[in-house]
């Protein structure tokens, strides 16, 4: 009898462990869905950040991973900073790379800008606050980032962007949106 109860206990012991483990593990993913979305609004709101800066993230738990590139390197600080502030974060993993400053590829930048949102067919994603469209430029070689609409926007994009003066390369990144 005594043996049969002990087997019984063990037994719920064990479904109560695996019943709050699986609490946990939802609770973990709600937790980390949070974060998530904390993060990409404070990045978002950040005052300057811009078409030519391109910011991602990843999300582990209670770490927070940043990665992309900016030509400020205080919008790179600034994104640490705010990322650091959210409740639930406890650490930060700064991976933002700072752009080299050079007039040439200022210019590029300016070029590229206007080559694509120039462009009276896509001139719909200049009018956003933040631009859908990210144009990086490192030592003459553009990356186009983020989401476009349509297949032939995210062409178009490329194909303006290599007729810009000065473009060593175009890395067309864009996502087309489902």
């Amino acid at each position: 009898m005594r043996r049969r109860l002990r087997t019984w206990v063990s037994l719920l012991i064990l479904v109560a462990a695996t019943a709050t483990a699986g609490a946990n593990q939802a609770g973990s993913s709600r937790g980390t869905e949070r974060i998530a979305r904390e993060v990409r609004h404070e990045l978002v709101m950040l005052p300057y950040y811009g078409v030519f800066d391109n910011l991602a993230y990843k999300v582990d738990g209670s770490t927070v991973t940043l990665m992309g590139q900016v030509s400020r390197p205080t919008l790179k600080s600034d994104a640490g900073n705010v990322v650091k502030k959210i409740e639930g974060v406890e650490q930060v993993k700064n991976e933002i790379e700072v752009l080299p400053a050079s007039p040439n590829d200022n210019r590029i930048r300016r070029g590229v800008f206007h080559a694509i949102l120039g462009d009276p067919t896509m001139d719909r994603y200049a009018i956003q606050a933040v631009p859908p469209i990210h144009i990086i430029v490192k030592n003459g070689n553009v990356a186009l980032e983020g989401v476009v609409a349509t297949e032939a926007d995210k062409n178009i994009a490329g194909i303006r962007a290599n007729g810009v003066s000065g473009v060593f390369s175009v890395a067309n990144n864009l996502r087309v949106e489902k």
